[in-house]
């Protein structure tokens, strides 16, 4: 970057060009939204057939291509900003110095040299000649040193102005020279693939170019003021709010996993940050999968002898090394099936009633999802589920169906009010029954999260929304711990199914009024044999073994499907005899089912069951 060059540019022409850019983002946005929202749900909602199937395959097609276009358009806009914004820093020292040096008299000449005139120091009889400088940029301490006593020596006093002056020329073209280095390879390595296909190498390379605008953009990104540290969903919002639409797409484009985890904001704003963070995630899974696949090894080796140390002709035996590629490949593809689930609700949806909402994700470990059907910022009703024990990313199909029949059977129980149903998988659930289960530490680290996410919800909702916490298993103690340490919070109805205890021993200790606590528990759920903290094994017959607990404690707390609770017990199916069918705990399982689903959404609808 030179003297004329510096000179010439024009950050606000960057600028520009970055409006362009979030404007183009902007309108790939509301393109893909109108072929999932209107045209694809549309179709699915009234067409069946195989062209109708072939046609919404090509439209999930179009819809990535414009996701990915979204995408990218951001996060270029948000680059050429930063770009222009450090252009901006280095022009307005360039300007600032050639006013001052020709306030002075000096002159600055076209290769940023700078003359100055005739001059004579006080005292002197002599005037000394004028003379031309060029500027040192960021020089070292022993060279500043010597310009100094250059300075003080020359018998010219406009000497030293001009060499404050070529020097200030001098480090604001070294801070363009250095700009200029560092955006380049950013810039230039923001280009798509020729082709009208998105890759998971596509998707991966959004992580890619994301991951280096942000670095980059560090200076552009401290002028805007970041999100509250407390994390509190009132906060948050306020902070939203009062940003400007170019802040917020710079934030959406280069943090969508912090944006898409701040609770009060707008479903739809956290909704496409965390498509955004799936998209990536599933993007870089699958990218680790393809290249897993290439490392197959042998699947058979020949078979040892282990008393004589010979290989047995034509006996062979699976090896070792494939033993090992095929665990780590079923690892890989179960890490696929939640992200996938997931997806496939975003494909299925018929209309605005059960549009899925991803308020929540992170692929990491066992897995994080929030997932809401139905939108919760204009629902007059909504539920928001808690699974249990083993409830990780990888099975969240599941919860999600359950969430999507608890949604459809409350606005056909209710048409007149419409519905959200939430699954709220906010936390790293126990995965296992008798130990990890029987602790208080995963429902302790839950019950802040979840706390925020449930009073997000009011503060992102426009009207008088009436709230339900609904706990299943270990989940219900996830919701009564967060009831319970929240003497504010805005839940209007909780309900726990097979609970075994809600960390407290009466309803009106969750902090709102004892008859809008409901609990069921299925006579066959195995949930009943769960014994006291220091309660003996329990025997196979529940009944029998309640009756050894006067005080109907269980692992929990007091059993809230007890008289001593307090709360309001509703009936449910007796539920399968375990081992019905090979599972387990079938009954466990069942509170969903068309009976007891009925109970469920009267109550989420401020009825009763």
């Amino acid at each position: 970057m030179d003297f004329s060059a510096l000179k010439a540019l024009k950050p606000s022409e960057f600028e520009e060009a970055a409006d362009g850019y979030h404007a183009m983002s902007q309108m790939a946005q509301a393109a893909k939204d109108h072929i999932e929202i209107t045209v694809a749900a549309g179709m699915r909602k009234s067409l069946r057939g195989e062209a109708a199937q072939a046609s919404q395959t090509q439209l999930q097609a179009l819809a990535e291509n414009l996701h990915y276009v979204q995408t990218e358009c951001g996060v270029v806009g948000t680059a050429l900003n930063g770009f222009a914004f450090d252009m901006t820093a280095a022009k307005r020292k360039l300007g600032a110095a050639l006013a001052d040096a020709v306030a002075d008299g000096c002159k600055v000449n076209a290769d940023g040299s700078v003359t100055y005139p005739a001059g004579r120091k006080p005292g002197e009889e002599k005037t000394a000649e004028g003379g031309t400088v060029t500027g040192q940029g960021g020089g070292t301490s022993t060279s500043d040193a010597m310009e100094r006593q250059a300075v003080d020596i020359h018998p010219n006093p406009n000497y030293g102005k001009a060499v404050e002056y070529a020097n200030r020329i001098a480090d604001a073209l070294k801070e363009a020279t250095e700009a200029d280095a560092k955006w380049a390879p950013k810039l230039r390595a923001l280009k798509a693939d020729d082709d009208l296909t998105v890759s998971a190498r596509d998707w991966a390379d959004v992580t890619s170019d994301t991951s280096g605008v942000r670095t980059a953009a560090d200076a552009y990104l401290d002028t805007i003021k970041p999100p509250p540290k407390n994390d509190w969903p009132q906060d948050n919002a306020n902070w939203w709010k009062g940003l400007s639409e170019e802040q917020r797409a710079a934030y959406v484009s280069l943090h969508p996993a912090s944006i898409g985890a701040l609770d009060g904001l707008p479903s739809d704003v956290r909704d496409d940050a965390n498509r955004l963070v799936l998209a990536e995630q599933r993007a870089a899974k699958q990218v680790e999968y393809d290249s897993w696949l290439k490392r197959e090894p042998e699947h058979y080796r020949p078979f040892v002898d282990p008393e004589t140390g010979l290989e047995v002709p034509g006996a062979r035996v699976p090896s070792e090394e494939w033993k090992e590629w095929s665990e780590k490949k079923q690892q890989l593809e179960n890490g696929f099936k939640g992200m996938d689930a997931i997806q496939r609700r975003f494909d299925s949806y018929t209309s605005e009633s059960n549009r899925p909402y991803l308020l929540g994700f992170d692929g990491n470990d066992m897995g994080r999802a929030i997932v809401s059907i139905g939108n919760p910022d204009t629902a007059d009703n909504v539920v928001t589920y808690v699974p249990g024990t083993f409830a990780k990313l990888e099975s969240i199909d599941g919860d999600i169906s359950r969430a999507a029949a608890l949604q459809l059977k409350a606005e056909r129980i209710d048409p007149t009010r419409s519905t959200a149903s939430v699954v709220w998988l906010g936390y790293d659930a126990p995965q296992g029954i008798t130990t990890e289960a029987t602790e208080t530490k995963w429902a302790d680290k839950a019950q802040v999260p979840l706390g925020h996410f449930v009073q997000g919800i009011e503060e992102a909702n426009h009207h008088d929304v009436n709230q339900t916490l609904l706990g299943h298993s270990y989940g219900s103690l996830v919701a009564g711990q967060t009831m319970s340490t929240h003497l504010d919070l805005p839940v209007d109805n909780a309900i726990m199914v097979g609970s075994p205890g809600v960390g407290v021993d009466h309803a009106k200790d969750l902090n709102i009024p004892p008859d809008r606590v409901f609990a069921a528990t299925a006579k066959n759920d195995l949930i009943n044999l769960a014994p006291p903290p220091a309660g003996p094994l329990a025997p196979l017959n529940p009944k029998a073994y309640m009756r050894l607990f006067d005080d109907h404690s269980i692992v929990h707390g007091t059993d809230p499907v007890s008289d001593d609770f307090g709360g309001t017990v509703f009936d449910v199916p007796d539920g399968k005899f375990p081992g019905s069918g090979g599972e387990m705990m079938p009954a466990h399982s069942q509170y969903w089912d068309a009976k007891p689903l009925i109970s469920l959404a009267r109550i989420v609808t401020g009825g009763q069951p």
